[in-house]
Parts: structure tokens; C-alpha cells; sequence
């Protein structure tokens, strides 16, 4: 029985899964908006970033995971080969400088915050961290789900339900409405906003930090 049931809901949600996937993120995320606005406990702020992304996650890794890396090779050109590792480059030397600056800003603040405490230097060092981390992390997954993206775009493009695309037949082949289902969460835009919506939300998980600076 459970199982019928199953199979209609899955059949239900594949004729239109981007508008489902859609309404779910759009859904979760004003309820997160409201969670960091509210001052909700962190817990269940990442709960709800959690499940807003999840379908979109779980459909672009499985789209992803099932596309042969030399499918990639025949999208793309030799320009946009060495355009792709130039910008790679420039991003790399850009983080590597930041890092630089923003550990010896670090330092500095530590210093001022804690100036004749030498015992507070720790805590405010922790301090610091709860809030940097969480930013380099979202900053991170910013990263990733522009490039995940970029990719589902060249392999199934930006219709809702493409009739005609690059994902492998022989994924999810005995089950058609699944594969439809996956197909359509796993759309360039809804991964896309879900994924950078998460990432904006990241920092906010452990609030912000006042330093008095004497």
C-alpha cells in the first residue's frame, strides 16, 4: 500500500517537478528568512537550509554522478578550456591575497580586543572564528553550486522538461516518471537559487559577534 502510494506521489510531482521544487524551496526559504529575522536557534535554521536544498541537491548529484566526464570534453571548446582555468586561476591568487589580509586583520583585532587580558585572547579568538568559518564555508559552497550549475546547464540546458537532453538514458531507465522527477529538480536555476540562498544564509546560523575595543 505504502508503496502505491509512493509511486503516485513520485507520479504526481514528475508532471510538473520544477514547479514543485520551486514551491518547496520558495516555501522553506521565507521560512528560514523569517527563522534568521526571528532569531531562531541555529539548529533549526540549518534544518530548514537543509531540506530547502535537498531535492535539488539529491537530483543534480544523481544527474552529475550518472554523466560520463567525457560528455564535458565534447561540450566544451578549447577557448572556453583555457577561459574556465584562467578565471580558476585569478580566483585562486584573489582567495590566497584575501587570506593573507584577513588573517593579519584577525591578529590585529585579537590583540586590540584582548589588550592587557592575555587570558581573553583565546576567547575572542573563537569568537572570531564562529563567524569567519561559517562565511568562508558559505563562500565555498557559493563556489560549488555556480559551478554545479554551469554544468547542469550544458547537460540537460533550462527547460522545465526537456524533451531532448545529455542526461544518459541508461540513468534511471526502468523508472520514467523518477527520471523525469529527477530531471526536473535537478534545473540550473532552482539549484542554483536554492544553493545561494543557503550560502547568504550560512553566516547568519551562529550570529554576529560584538568586539570592544578599549
Amino acid at each position: 500500500m505504502a508503496g502505491v502510494a509512493g509511486t503516485r506521489i513520485v507520479g504526481a510531482v514528475a508532471r510538473h517537478p520544477l514547479a514543485w521544487g520551486a514551491a518547496w524551496s520558495s516555501t522553506l526559504g521565507v521560512a528560514a528568512a523569517i527563522g534568521i529575522a526571528a532569531g531562531w536557534p541555529a539548529w533549526l535554521l540549518g534544518a530548514l537550509l537543509a531540506l530547502l536544498v535537498a531535492p535539488s541537491l539529491a537530483a543534480t548529484v544523481t544527474v552529475l554522478h550518472a554523466t560520463p566526464r567525457r560528455r564535458f570534453d565534447e561540450l566544451s571548446s578549447v577557448f572556453g578550456h583555457f577561459v574556465v582555468r584562467y578565471l580558476a586561476l585569478v580566483v585562486g591568487v584573489v582567495a590566497w591575497s584575501l587570506s593573507v589580509v584577513v588573517g593579519a586583520a584577525i591578529s590585529a583585532v585579537i590583540q586590540l580586543a584582548a589588550e592587557g587580558r592575555e587570558d581573553e585572547i583565546v576567547g575572542v579568538g573563537l569568537d572570531i572564528m564562529l563567524v569567519i568559518v561559517p562565511t568562508v564555508v558559505g563562500l565555498l559552497w557559493a563556489a560549488f553550486v555556480v559551478r554545479c550549475a554551469w554544468f547542469l546547464a550544458r547537460v540537460r540546458g533550462w527547460r522545465a522538461a526537456p524533451t531532448a537532453d545529455g542526461v544518459p538514458d541508461g540513468m534511471l531507465a526502468g523508472r520514467p516518471a523518477m527520471r523525469r522527477l529527477v530531471v526536473g529538480l535537478a534545473h540550473p536555476a532552482l539549484f542554483g537559487a536554492a544553493g545561494l540562498f543557503v550560502a547568504c544564509a550560512l553566516p547568519a546560523l551562529y550570529g554576529g559577534v560584538e568586539l570592544l575595543l578599549d
